[in-house]
């Protein structure tokens, strides 16, 4: 089997950890780009010592660590969401955001995560709960969660309870979605795509993102539904079935993003 062919499955979730790093897909796909690129200009320096996967990723930090292509442009010319993205970057170390989503969200082990990162194992831990202290501290949001499954729908807001959060509602249809965010505007979406009556709850985000704009994570069982390449993707998608540290690093990342949380100074 070529490289090529050993890395092409991992392709998909290395631009969802450069949209989850970055904050955005454009900046994202720039280093996964790279990283690409770096791989066939030197193939021979491609890691072959280790699995393909942390190979890959492992080549994704070392351009991390080595450009500012994921710098954001200059006050003048940048969004209010990439300007609101530098403040709170500002206030975290970028290691410990690396450790928080290689582990929670990519599912890396300790000692992988140590790898990729080139820290000592014992010092992933610190990082990770350095990243979810600091982002709680600058987070909090009311959440709409669209979820048929009642299992799955108490565990989401039980997690989001406990990261300190209300909840605005929970539905079970497209329209029932809609429906509850038109009257209690919600600060996150946490959304399933296959719902109960047969709807689907990306075109529930759809409509909603159509009225206001809110941070989405998508939480389902086809994420190759949304990791096509041949549209813009969530920056956020988690698989199920899922770790609860999954959903709460997701869910602090969306939030870490949003300029509708920033503290009130």
């Amino acid at each position: 089997m070529s490289l090529g062919q050993q890395l092409a499955p991992h392709l998909p979730f290395l631009r969802r950890y450069g949209r989850a790093l970055t904050g955005s897909q454009h900046h994202g796909d720039k280093y996964v780009r790279a990283t690409l690129e770096a791989i066939v200009a030197a193939p021979e320096e491609f890691p072959r010592d280790v699995d393909p996967r942390l190979a890959l990723y492992r080549t994704f930090q070392a351009i991390w660590a080595s450009s500012h292509i994921d710098e954001l442009p200059e006050a003048g010319d940048a969004n209010e969401q990439e300007m609101v993205a530098r403040a709170r970057l500002a206030r975290m170390t970028p290691l410990s955001r690396q450790a928080l989503l290689l582990t929670a969200m990519e599912g890396f082990t300790p000692e992988d995560a140590a790898y990729l990162i080139d820290v000592g194992a014992d010092e992933v831990e610190d990082l990770v709960s350095e990243a979810m202290a600091e982002i709680e501290r600058q987070t909090r949001a009311r959440v709409l969660i669209i979820e048929d499954e009642p299992i799955i729908a108490m565990d989401v807001e039980t997690i989001v309870r406990d990261l300190g959060h209300d909840v605005t509602g929970v539905a079970v249809t497209r329209d029932e979605a809609v429906a509850l965010a038109m009257e209690d505007r919600p600060g996150l979406v946490l959304a399933d795509i296959q719902l109960a009556d047969d709807s689907s709850g990306i075109d529930a985000v759809k409509d909603i993102l159509a009225e206001f704009r809110v941070p989405v994570i998508f939480i389902t069982a086809f994420p190759e539904r949304l990791l096509t390449g041949e549209r813009p993707e969530p920056t956020f998608l988690i698989t199920k079935p899922f770790q609860r540290s999954t959903v709460k690093a997701a869910i602090s990342q969306a939030l870490f993003f949003d300029q509708s949380t920033v503290p009130a100074l």
